[in-house]
């Protein structure tokens, strides 16, 4: 049986292939019965798609998976806290269980700027654990945009 730390490690490689392909390094896996059902990761330069988040790539190949789109009993490992719009889609699959790795302060809808997994105006709520591996995790976040700023050099 693999840990939370086990799957995560599988999420941070997912989010490697993202940071290979230039895109922002998030990864996310799916996993149902101790099974890892789907992998996904960061694509929406690549697709020309904005929904072309990790977790949404995920949950797409786990419902075609099951062939449903609800994935009830179902957990998602992700290395980012998950924005407004994969969490609306966490919310629509009925998932049992999310958890992630760096906290977003600037897009996060699972503690950060909102809390939309366990609001219990909706009609389904989510379990969440967070901070898993959560230095690993910043870490591919923080090299991805130290890579990309790109100072002159100073004038003499």
């Amino acid at each position: 049986m693999f840990s939370d730390d086990d799957y995560m490690k599988m999420a941070l490689a997912e989010a490697e292939l993202a940071f290979i392909k230039d895109e922002v390094p998030v990864g996310a896996i799916v996993v149902y019965d101790g099974k890892v059902l789907a992998r996904g990761h960061n694509s929406p330069i690549t697709r020309n798609d904005p929904s072309a988040h990790a977790e949404i790539l995920a949950l797409r190949k786990a419902g075609e998976t099951l062939g449903n789109y609800r994935l009830t009993g179902a957990a998602l490992y992700v290395t980012l806290e998950p924005c407004l719009m994969c969490a609306g889609a966490i919310i629509q699959a009925r998932l049992a269980r999310v958890i992630f790795g760096a906290s977003d302060p600037k897009c996060g809808a699972v503690g950060s700027l909102y809390n939309v997994l366990t609001d219990n105006r909706l009609n389904h709520q989510v379990a969440v654990t967070e901070g898993i591996l959560k230095e690993e995790c910043g870490e591919i976040i923080s090299r991805f945009f130290r890579e990309k700023r790109v100072y002159p050099p100073p004038l003499r």
